[in-house]
Formats: C-alpha cells, sequence, structure tokens
C-alpha cells in the first residue's frame, strides 16, 4: 500500500493553476492514486464566453484527462470563480475555512508580477487563516536564480522589495510584458522553425510533467508527516544527474519526425545548431524569412491574406528570449530531492517516481513529440501516410529551388567572368569525354 496515497485519502486540497498544463496533471495523478479524496478546490475564472462552470466542465471531459473513476472527478471537484485583480475577501472569502492540505500548483505561462508575486502572498494570507493546514507547496521555475552557475536548495535574498515591485508594475502596461514560452516543437515539426542560436553539447535540462507533479505530490506527504523545522527547497532538474544535451534532443526530434510527420508542415524539420551571431543571422534570413516572404507573395497572387512573414517575427522574437537559456549550463544542489526519495518505501518509489536517473532520453523525447501530435496540435495518427506525402514533396520542391537558384547563378557568373566560362566548357567537355569513354568500354565488353 502507497503511503502517499494513504495520506491524501480523506483530504481536502486547494490547486492554484488547475487549468494549466501542470494543473490537470496534478488532479490526474490524484484521481487515479488518492479515489478517497474528499475535495479538491480549484480557482477558475471565466475566458473566451465559458463560464466557470463551463471551463471545469470541459476540463473533466477531455482526453487530456483520463481518469480511472469517471465518477470520481464530477463528485470530488469544487470550483470557485476568481479574479486575480480582485481583494483578498472576494478572492478566498468561500474558501477560508479549516482546510487539511494546501497543494498550490502554480505554472503561469507569463512571469507576470501580479501572478507571481501578489497572488502568491493573497495565497499566504489566506494560507494564515488555517488551523488544520498541513502543507504549503508553491512550485516556481528552477532558473528564478539563473543569474548564478551553482544553484543550492536554498531561498535566495530578493535583492528588490517585493513590495516596492508590486507598486511599480501598477503603472506598467500588460502590452509591454513580453510573453515567455518554452520551445516551439509544433513550429520545429511544422518546418517553421530551422535553426536557433544555442551552444549544441549546453544541457537542456528537460524535466517530465509527471516527475515534477509526483514530487510535488511526494512534498507534500513528506511536509504533513514529517513537519521539517524550516522551508525546504526540492530541484527538480536533470542536469547534474541524467544531463541531456541538445543536439542529443534535436537528433531524437528529427528521428521521430520522420517516423511520425505532422500534418501541412510549412517545410521539411531540420534542427541547425549554432553558437555564432553573423551564421546565426544568416540562418534566420535563409532558413526563416525568405521562405516566409515567398509564401506571402505566393498569397497574395492567389488572392489570399499575407500572414507568413507576421507569424515569422514573432516566432523569431519568442525564439531570442531563449538564447540566454539554451546557451548555457548550470549545476544544481539535489540534495533535499535525494533525501526525500531514500524516504519513499519501494511501492512509492514505483508509483510516485521522481527519480530523473531512471529516464531514456530517447524514449522520452519520442513520447514527448507524439504527445505534441497528438494533445496540442489534435493531429490523428490516421493521417501519417498522408504527412509523409506530404514531406516527400517538400523535399521535391526543396531539391527543385535550390537547383534553379544554382542554375542561376551560375548563368549570372557565367556571362560576367571569362574565366568561369572557361572552367563551364572544361566541365562540360571532360563530362563528354567520360561519357564517350565509358559507351566505348561497354561495347568493347560486350
Amino acid at each position: 500500500m502507497s503511503m502517499i496515497a494513504a495520506f491524501y485519502s480523506g483530504k481536502s486540497i486547494l490547486i492554484t493553476g488547475a487549468t494549466g498544463f501542470m494543473g490537470k496533471v496534478l488532479m490526474e495523478k490524484l484521481f487515479r492514486t488518492s479515489p478517497d479524496l474528499k475535495v479538491i478546490y480549484i480557482l477558475v475564472r471565466p475566458k473566451a464566453g465559458q463560464t466557470t462552470q463551463q471551463r471545469v466542465f470541459q476540463i473533466l471531459n477531455s482526453k487530456d484527462l483520463c481518469a480511472q473513476n469517471a465518477s470520481s472527478p464530477y463528485n470530488t471537484l469544487q470550483a470557485s470563480r476568481y479574479c486575480v485583480a480582485t481583494t483578498h475577501a472576494f478572492l478566498f472569502g468561500p474558501l477560508v475555512q479549516p482546510q487539511k492540505s494546501d497543494g498550490h500548483a502554480s505554472y503561469w505561462s507569463r512571469h507576470a508580477v501580479q501572478l507571481n508575486v501578489t497572488a502568491t502572498q493573497q495565497l499566504l494570507l489566506m494560507a494564515s487563516q488555517m488551523p488544520k493546514l498541513e502543507a504549503f507547496i508553491h512550485i516556481s521555475t528552477a532558473f528564478s536564480n539563473c543569474n548564478l552557475t551553482h544553484i543550492d536548495e536554498v531561498i535566495y535574498p530578493c535583492p528588490v522589495e517585493p513590495k516596492k515591485i508590486i507598486d511599480s508594475m501598477d503603472n506598467v502596461s500588460r502590452s509591454l510584458e513580453p510573453g515567455t514560452y518554452g520551445f516551439k516543437t509544433s513550429q520545429a515539426g511544422k518546418g517553421f522553425l530551422r535553426s536557433l542560436r544555442a551552444t549544441p553539447m549546453a544541457v537542456a535540462d528537460l524535466i517530465p510533467v509527471d516527475t515534477v507533479v509526483n514530487l510535488t505530490l511526494a512534498v507534500g506527504w513528506y511536509t504533513a508527516v514529517h513537519r521539517p523545522k524550516s522551508t525546504l527547497i526540492y530541484h527538480c532538474t536533470s542536469g547534474n544527474l541524467n544531463p541531456c544535451n541538445w543536439r542529443k534532443m534535436g537528433f531524437q526530434v528529427l528521428a521521430t519526425f520522420e517516423k511520425v510527420p505532422f500534418e501541412r508542415a510549412f517545410r521539411r524539420p531540420n534542427a541547425d545548431f549554432t553558437t555564432n551571431t553573423i551564421t546565426s543571422q544568416y540562418w534566420n534570413a535563409v532558413s526563416h524569412r525568405a521562405p516566409a516572404i515567398i509564401y506571402d507573395f505566393y498569397l497574395r497572387l492567389t488572392g489570399r491574406k499575407p500572414r507568413m512573414t507576421k507569424v515569422m517575427n514573432r516566432l523569431l522574437k519568442t525564439v531570442s528570449m531563449l538564447e540566454y537559456f539554451v546557451n548555457r549550463s548550470w549545476e544544481w544542489s539535489t540534495y533535499n530531492t535525494e533525501m526525500l526519495m531514500s524516504e519513499l518505501s519501494p511501492e512509492d518509489q514505483r508509483v510516485f517516481n521522481f527519480d530523473v536517473r531512471q529516464l531514456n532520453w530517447l524514449e522520452y523525447i519520442e513520447n514527448y513529440v507524439l504527445g505534441v501530435k497528438k494533445y496540442l496540435l489534435k493531429e490523428d495518427m490516421a493521417g501519417i501516410p498522408e504527412a509523409k506525402q506530404h514531406l516527400k514533396r517538400l523535399r521535391n520542391i526543396h531539391y527543385l529551388f535550390n537547383t534553379a537558384l544554382l542554375l542561376i547563378a551560375w548563368r549570372l557568373l557565367i556571362a560576367r567572368s571569362q574565366m568561369a566560362r572557361n572552367v563551364w566548357f572544361f566541365i562540360v567537355s571532360f563530362c563528354y569525354k567520360f561519357l564517350s569513354y565509358f559507351r566505348a568500354s561497354s561495347t568493347l565488353k560486350v
């Protein structure tokens, strides 16, 4: 019997960020391993014309969430409407009552101060009013202190008072905040992103989402049962335990694309890594911007609205934000994480496994690409043969286009240079003589 699963039975849990990727996986794990949960509270806001109840219904009925007990999620889940900009009383009034466990799974895609600082502050105020609170878990990026090369499992002092940051952000327009996104595998698979300014041997520090979720639930159990005297930081990183570099990742991603291509690709997938700025700018111009301009010209000729240049510019802007991270490697201390693993029973180590040393990166990356195709792009596996035919057509177009460019460039060079004409005539004469000799030799043998 799993001690962690038994611990969460009968517990009440609050999860923020439940509509995001990690929040959904966290709920999925709880539904599967602890069907006797008392209640899961989630904070959901209306969005895109959908009410809170409609969004919850959509989450529970999506193919991303496949709980074993179909009735369990509906009986266990309770949603509360919220808005980050509202007051503390409106946010958490209905929830400020004796609860047992508080899981704070914040996985926001924008580093907005209103979410990362203000909302966390409000959650802490709410938690302080829970006399039976057993654990408060905050999930954040391991790159919070990316200015350091070696990062320990400690809380580093904040260089700026948080209140000053909150006050200063009140006067900043949201439109000025750049979005932060991960590596666009879907864009790479469609052939949009073919080159990246990155150090090939730099460690990618990949972490599967279920590894993070397993560690989160294990931390909640350990905190409630063992009551550590101080706040513990747990690094869920792979760099120093089971490193995977960008070259290895790019190779396996391309190999998977060959077997399971994405539908309606813009160009054939490719993964070129370079550390040279000039080379990177060249590939951006040749492999990214030029094809986008040509495609927009084609759209104009056919009476359609050009859009590819705008899409490509946005993609390159997003990728430029990643350059700091894909050109560096970090060292992480994992003493607390390894200590927690040693505290688990063999059954818990199997059910809630977060040991990254057991990861097979080649297998993981292949499953990762398949997941992007199935769940992110919503593509059917039955369309793979047609997708492969489409890639063959793109390959032929690529060869034809390059041949035409070579002939045009050579023709222009011949027209301007006597030496180039002499070289061309020499090559043609040599090929003719070689073919004549080969034909004569074949005749003699017969």
